[in-house]
């Protein structure tokens, strides 16, 4: 009875097939980290814009760019792909800025608006107190 044993040499794993003779061994996180993100085309930002922010039509030029944008990245043109979604963040950017701005002012015309009526209610009961019966709407008294 032959007792010698067969040794077979084990697979080698991934890891020790990422590195080149010579340098250290790749990590294969650090492989996937290196790569570059795929272009970001910002399709519900620009759609979101189109609905509730659309000062000068910037939402639906915005809108236009994310859907060239991402038809560039189902065909493979990585490149035109990012010069488009760059585009469409850009008209994003300037029509949530104005609609946020026009928002201030009439937010801001309100204010005013509130404050007028409350000085004036205040004037009518002041005169109210007096004992005088005035119309704010016509002149004198009765």
């Amino acid at each position: 009875m032959d007792t010698t044993q067969y040794i077979l040499p084990m697979q080698t794993s991934n890891y020790k097939r990422l590195y080149e003779p010579g340098k250290k061994p790749m990590n294969p996180h650090e492989l996937r980290m290196t790569s570059t993100p795929p272009p970001r085309d910002h399709i519900l930002w620009s759609f979101f814009n189109f609905i509730h922010c659309n000062p000068c039509c910037l939402g639906l030029i915005a809108l236009y760019y994310s859907i060239k944008a991402r038809d560039q990245k189902v065909l493979g043109d990585l490149e035109a792909a990012r010069e488009h979604g760059s585009k469409a963040r850009s008209f994003n950017i300037a029509a949530l800025c104005i609609s946020l701005v026009i928002l201030f002012i009439f937010i801001l015309l309100f204010w005013i608006q509130i404050s007028i009526l409350i000085s004036m209610l205040e004037e009518f009961k002041k005169g109210q107190n007096r004992g005088l019966k005035e119309n704010p709407f016509l002149r004198g008294h009765y």
